[in-house]
C-alpha cells in the first residue's frame, strides 16, 4: 500500500502573472528565452513583489534535435524552423524595449557538432546572441522556479525538470533551514549550488544529475520497438538504469517531509489529463498536487488510447502527443524510486528560473513569503 503522505505537506503559490500596469517601463523589463531539444519559449516580464508579471510570451515546438541522436548535428530543416521562432522573439523584445535578458540553449546545442555554427547563423539573422548553458546551470535554473512551491514542511526535496534532451535532477536538504525560510533558501541557490559565503541558513544540494535522456532522445532511442506497451516498460527502466549514479538512488529515505517537485510539459500535461481539462489552464495546473494512483491511472489512460487515441485526445494536445509517452516512462520510474506518493506539479521552469536569477542578483524582488 502506497504511504500516506503528511497532512498538509504541500504549498500553493500566488500565480506570477498578476495584475501589472498596462504600459510597463521598458526599464524594468527582463527576458528569458529557453531554447530546447523540442521547444523555443520566452517569456517577457516585470518584477512584482517577490515574483514577477508576465508581460509578453512565445512558445514554439521547433524540433531543433530531429536527427541529432542519428546524426550527431543539427540539420538545416530544425535550424531553419527555430531562426524563424527566434525572429519572432526578436521582434516582441524589439517592441517592448527589452535590455535586460538572458537567451540561452540546452542539451541539443551542448551535443551538436555544429551548434556554434547554429548561434552564429541566429546571430547574423536575427540580431539575438545565443548562450550554450551547462547542465549545472540548467539544473539551478529549474530548482530555483520552484521555490514558491516548495512546501515549509519539506526537509528533503527532489526538483525533476524533464527536458526535450536530457533530464535534470537535484536532491536539497533543507533541514537545516528554519521552517519559515525553505522557499526563499531555494531561491539563493540562484548563486550556485555550493556558495558558502551567506549569511542565512543555506539548502545544501546532497548531489544532482543531468541525464542525457529527455522525451525527444529517449523516444529516439526506442523508435524500432513496434508494440506499444513493451515500448514504454522499455523506455521507463532504461531511463532508471541510467539514474545508478545519482547518489540518493542507492540510500533509503525517510518519507516524512519529502517532496518531489516536477516541471515539464510532460508533467502539465499528466496534470491537465486528470483534471479533464479541455482547454489548458496554468492557474488549475501549477501548484497542483497528484497521489502517484493518480498518476498512475492517467499513464494507463494514455497507454489504453495507444498512439492513434493520442494523437486525436485534446487533452494531450498536437504537440505534445508524440512525447507523452517517454515522459511518463520517466515520471514512472522516478516515482517507483523515491518515498513519497505524492508530486507537486510545476508549470514552470527555465525561463522562470532565469528570471528570478535576473532579479534576485538586481535585487528588484521583496523579501518575504512567496
Amino acid at each position: 500500500m502506497a504511504p500516506k503522505r503528511p497532512k498538509g505537506a504541500g504549498a500553493f503559490p500566488k500565480a506570477v502573472d498578476t495584475p501589472a500596469p498596462s504600459r510597463p517601463d521598458p526599464d524594468a523589463l527582463y527576458a528569458a528565452l529557453d531554447l530546447g531539444t523540442n521547444s523555443c519559449r520566452m517569456l517577457i516580464a516585470q518584477p512584482l513583489g517577490s515574483g514577477f508579471h508576465v508581460v509578453d510570451s512565445f512558445s514554439k515546438s521547433v524540433q531543433l534535435g530531429s536527427g541529432l541522436e542519428r546524426t550527431g548535428r543539427l540539420s538545416r530543416s530544425s535550424m531553419a524552423r527555430t531562426v524563424q521562432a527566434m525572429r519572432i522573439c526578436q521582434q516582441k523584445l524589439k517592441r517592448n524595449g527589452v535590455r535586460r535578458m538572458r537567451l540561452v540553449a540546452t542539451e541539443a546545442c551542448r551535443r551538436a557538432k555544429n551548434s556554434r555554427d547554429f548561434v552564429s547563423q541566429v546571430k547574423r539573422e536575427t540580431g539575438l546572441s545565443l548562450e550554450i548553458i551547462k547542465p549545472e546551470e540548467e539544473a539551478r535554473l529549474a530548482v530555483i522556479s520552484c521555490a514558491p512551491l516548495v512546501s515549509t514542511k519539506t526537509e528533503q526535496l527532489l526538483v525533476v525538470d524533464i527536458g526535450g534532451g536530457s533530464t535534470e535532477l537535484v536532491w536539497i536538504d533543507l533541514s537545516s533551514v528554519p521552517r519559515r525560510d525553505r522557499p526563499a533558501a531555494i531561491m539563493r541557490l540562484h548563486a550556485g549550488f555550493h556558495t558558502t559565503d551567506s549569511p542565512f541558513p543555506a539548502a545544501k544540494v546532497v548531489d544532482w544529475i543531468s541525464v542525457p535522456l529527455g522525451v525527444a532522445t529517449l523516444r529516439d532511442q526506442f523508435n524500432d520497438v513496434l508494440d506499444d506497451s513493451a515500448r514504454f516498460a522499455l523506455m521507463s527502466w532504461f531511463f532508471e538504469e541510467n539514474l545508478a549514479d545519482f547518489a540518493p538512488y542507492k540510500d533509503e529515505q525517510a518519507r516524512e517531509g519529502f517532496q518531489i517537485v516536477g516541471t515539464s510539459g510532460t508533467v502539465t500535461t499528466v496534470a491537465a489529463s486528470h483534471l479533464g481539462l479541455k482547454r489548458y489552464d496554468r492557474t488549475k495546473v501549477d501548484g497542483l498536487r497528484m497521489t502517484s494512483d493518480q498518476i498512475d491511472k492517467v499513464i494507463r489512460g494514455y497507454l489504453d488510447l495507444g498512439p492513434h487515441g493520442r494523437r486525436t485526445d485534446p487533452r494531450i494536445g498536437e504537440d505534445r502527443q508524440a512525447l507523452i509517452m517517454s515522459g511518463s516512462a520517466i515520471l514512472q520510474a522516478l516515482l517507483r524510486l523515491w518515498p513519497t506518493d505524492r508530486l507537486s506539479v510545476a508549470d514552470r521552469g527555465l525561463r522562470e528560473g532565469l528570471l528570478y536569477a535576473q532579479m534576485s542578483a538586481d535585487g528588484v524582488l521583496e523579501d518575504g513569503p512567496f
